[in-house]
């Protein structure tokens, strides 16, 4: 991989910032891309004096395109099976910047819960240099290992260590591994994966300090997506004192690549909107309580409480639930126990698993039609199953399926169940709705695109909603329970989209500054 000037003189320029020596490590033996990859972190060590590379046999690293990071001649636990590029290399800068001494991103009680860990942790992470989603748990992990001596990260390079893959039967990334045992699959935030381990080591969270509590809020917005963030800047815009929760800026939004409908902007994609969007709230006096998640909901007359994952409590005047949704499942005999081996959602980050094969797309509106015509550049066939007579996609999208040769239609399909053989996804098993007959797809892989569930279980029975779970809302955006607002697509409010849910965030905001206004 050869980096060209403008990105040298980028890292240059961030390099500039490292307070600690950093060398890189890189492991002594042949492998056809050792020279590559020997190349590649020459050029990254040339970028500053406080860099530097040695070649020597270690017994952390199992591969000659392995290499691991020491911060002023001490182990910081990272190590990278592979070469960095695509979206990895931004995991590479980070860590070298944060091993050199800039902060780390986690909230500071994530920070006080890893620091707790006593146990060794060894975490390994099997990624796809395609995969937008892979990095977020990569830098995650590499930010545990430099908080906690007993913890270290590996990410490994799928593409460059496929016996580790077949034997482990990956067919989904990021798959993270813990002390060799399957640990999580697919997209994982960090807020899932501080759960996982407080799932797996109870105790941490008693050995953790408790964190310092905030003073009371004006107003505590849960979610950071469009609706979420706009809430929060409006919010602010008003003088009020403000505390966004998030488990990440952008939620569902930093899944998409192609963003063409936000008004004024013809295209952009969920990364970089998400990115603008932590910008912008950075701009104004919020407090930013990332990659976390809310457990509970106690609502109360004058204030509601907050209730963290971390254990903390946060007290509010007014909420402002933005939570957003998440992908709906099919509920099939099948499939949740193979996500991760032939059941997918991300098609991004999936897709090159599946190179060559036959897959299907369960779902006709936009995600997935436009789920289809990525894969269908990456795989063999695409069939793309419906339930009701006709897709429900835009029509533009429709009519590029009927431009690729190996895109297939079928409509009036009910999925039944998914088989296996040897592990691996084998068959669909679907009802022809039209002729009531029971129909089977021969295939190895399958993407699940049918829309999304309300992230609102947190809720409880603290505000009403409907038997999907969505939140019952007025045209303000009030709840059922009095200081307590919603928005976006958590909500009953039709039409999930973008510019939607970023207007009745702001139509949230107004109403809680509103109510506030009244309760003086």
């Amino acid at each position: 991989m050869q980096l060209d000037q403008a990105m040298l003189d980028t890292v240059r320029q961030y390099f500039a910032a490292l307070s600690r020596d950093i060398t890189l490590v890189l492991a002594a033996g042949n492998h056809a891309k050792r020279d590559e990859l020997k190349t590649f972190l020459a050029q990254i060590v040339a970028t500053s004096p406080r860099l530097s590379l040695i070649e020597q046999a270690d017994a952390a690293l199992t591969s000659p395109v392995s290499f691991k990071l020491l911060a002023d001649g001490t182990d910081t636990g990272i190590i990278f099976s592979g070469i960095p590029g695509g979206h990895e290399f931004s995991s590479l800068i980070l860590a070298i910047l944060q091993a050199g001494g800039s902060a780390l991103k986690l909230d500071e009680s994530i920070q006080t819960l890893i620091r707790a860990v006593r146990q060794p942790l060894a975490f390994s992470t099997y990624i796809s240099l395609s995969c937008h989603n892979c990095p977020d748990v990569v830098q995650t992990l590499n930010q545990f290992a430099l908080l906690n001596p007993a913890i270290s990260s590996e990410m490994i390079d799928g593409g460059l260590f496929q016996e580790q893959i077949e034997a482990k039967n990956i067919q989904g990334v990021p798959a993270v591994y813990l002390n060799g045992e399957a640990f999580a699959n697919g997209k994982i935030d960090t807020a899932r994966l501080v759960e996982k381990l407080l799932e797996r080591y109870p105790d941490l969270a008693s050995a953790a300090a408790p964190a310092k509590s905030l003073p009371l809020q004006d107003v505590v917005v849960i979610g950071g997506g469009p609706a979420g963030s706009s809430a929060a800047i409006y919010a602010a815009r008003k003088g009020l004192k403000v505390t966004l929760v998030a488990d990440r800026i952008g939620g569902q939004v930093k899944d998409t690549m192609d963003i063409e409908n936000l008004i004024s902007v013809p295209k952009t994609t969920g990364p970089e909107l998400a990115g603008k969007l932590h910008t912008h709230l950075a701009a104004y006096p919020i407090t930013l309580r990332e990659n976390l998640r809310v457990q509970s909901v106690e609502k109360g007359g004058a204030t509601h409480k907050v209730l963290l994952n971390t254990g903390e409590t946060i007290e509010t005047r007014t909420l402002i639930v933005a939570s957003g949704a998440k992908w709906r499942e099919l509920g099939i005999p099948g499939e949740k126990e193979n996500i991760g081996n032939g059941v997918a959602f991300c098609p991004h980050c999936d897709g090159p698993f599946f190179k060559d094969k036959d897959i299907a797309v369960i779902g006709g509106g936009n995600s997935g039609v436009e789920a289809a015509l990525d894969l269908a550049g990456i795989v063999k066939s695409v069939t793309v199953l419906e339930f009701m007579p006709e897709l429900k996609a835009d029509k533009v999208l429709v009519e590029q399926l009927g431009k690729r040769d190996n895109i297939h239609v079928i409509t009036n399909a009910a999925a039944q169940a998914i088989d296996t053989e040897n592990g691996k996804v084998s068959r669909l098993r679907y009802t022809d709705r039209t002729t009531d007959t029971a129909q089977t797809l021969a295939l190895q892989g399958i993407f699940v695109q049918i829309g999304l569930v309300p992230n609102s279980d947190f809720l409880g029975d603290v505000v009403e909603r409907t038997r999907f779970g969505e939140i019952v809302i007025n045209a303000k955006g009030e709840t059922s329970t009095p200081g307590i607002f919603a928005a976006g697509d958590v909500t009953t409010v039709p039409y999930k989209q973008i510019i939607v849910a970023m207007g009745e965030g702001a139509k949230a905001a107004l109403s809680a500054f509103d109510y506030l206004i009244r309760q003086q």
